[in-house]
């Protein structure tokens, strides 16, 4: 089977942290691409990825099958980057925006003759995780390889790079308080990914005819310790803060990300070294 020529694809949640990052490393492999998101007007900075008509937006609600249809409809791919951190329930909860919703894709894209789904998942994507996160990437996954059988699924281990979520939010800590919090001593281990490896990542999932079917586990070259990230946060902010120890039943409340009791915490598997982990 030959890899997938560019043509039309479309990315589900592509103004995002990383689905912006995706958007750019589609557009130098010069596909023409559909950028679907709920409110089209606060995306309309992700049109520069690109060049000139290369790039258009469309309204679409990830939980309602007439937007995603017509998201989809001339499509040659999809991305599916759309995921929420926190349990929302009701119409924004776990259940609803990471399997309902995958479904739904997947279901409009087999409808659809959609040649190739990449479906974003999370290292931590496990029936049996202790978080409530990690379960429902797993049966999101589920949900999508029953209609879409090679699908390409990938698990990005935390992500890092300008805006992200994580290492931002503890520098703004940094800048504001005399100690940042030691989540449940420090141990988690992460293994971050810089999140241009993952667009990279993302675009050769569209692309290679060999990706059809498979899960990857993307991770960067090292792994860290919380404790160890939260001294590069120090010395980067050119601060130097108490780490304060916080046990995991008192971080959960205040937001702690997802993986920080460990889920997020082992290594890639060796699908994480092929080809499409972008520098191998």
């Amino acid at each position: 089977m030959a890899d997938l020529a560019p043509g039309v694809v479309t990315v589900i949640g592509g103004s995002g942290f990383i689905g912006s990052q995706a958007v750019r490393a589609l557009a130098r492999r010069g596909w023409r691409i559909r950028v679907a998101v709920r409110n089209p007007v606060l995306a309309i900075e992700v049109q520069t990825a690109g060049d000139p008509g290369q790039i258009h937006f469309t309204r679409c609600d990830v939980t309602n099958p007439d937007d995603v249809a017509a998201a989809l409809r001339g499509a040659d791919a999809v991305v599916n980057l759309v995921g929420v951190l926190h349990d929302g329930r009701g119409k924004r909860g776990f259940d609803v925006v990471h399997v309902q919703a995958a479904r739904i894709v997947a279901e409009a894209a087999r409808a659809a003759g959609v040649e190739r789904l990449v479906q974003i998942s999370a290292i931590g994507a496990d029936p049996m995780s202790k978080s409530a996160y990690g379960r429902s990437k797993a049966k999101a996954e589920e949900a999508v390889r029953a209609v879409y059988p090679d699908a390409v699924v990938l698990r990005p281990s935390l992500v890092f790079g300008a805006g992200d979520g994580f290492l931002n939010r503890f520098a703004a800590l940094a800048a504001m308080s005399p100690v940042l919090p030691l989540i449940g001593g420090g141990r988690t281990r992460f293994q971050p990914v810089y999140v241009g490896d993952v667009a990279e990542a993302i675009a050769r999932a569209v692309t290679r005819a060999d990706a059809a079917g498979r899960t990857y586990e993307l991770g960067g070259p090292r792994v860290y310790t919380f404790r160890e990230i939260l001294e590069l946060v120090n010395r980067e902010t050119g601060r130097n803060r108490l780490l304060a120890p916080l046990p995991f039943f008192v971080a959960k409340p205040l937001g702690a990300p997802p993986g920080a009791d460990g889920d997020r915490g082992r290594d890639p598997a060796p699908d994480a070294r092929s080809g499409l982990h972008a520098g191998a």
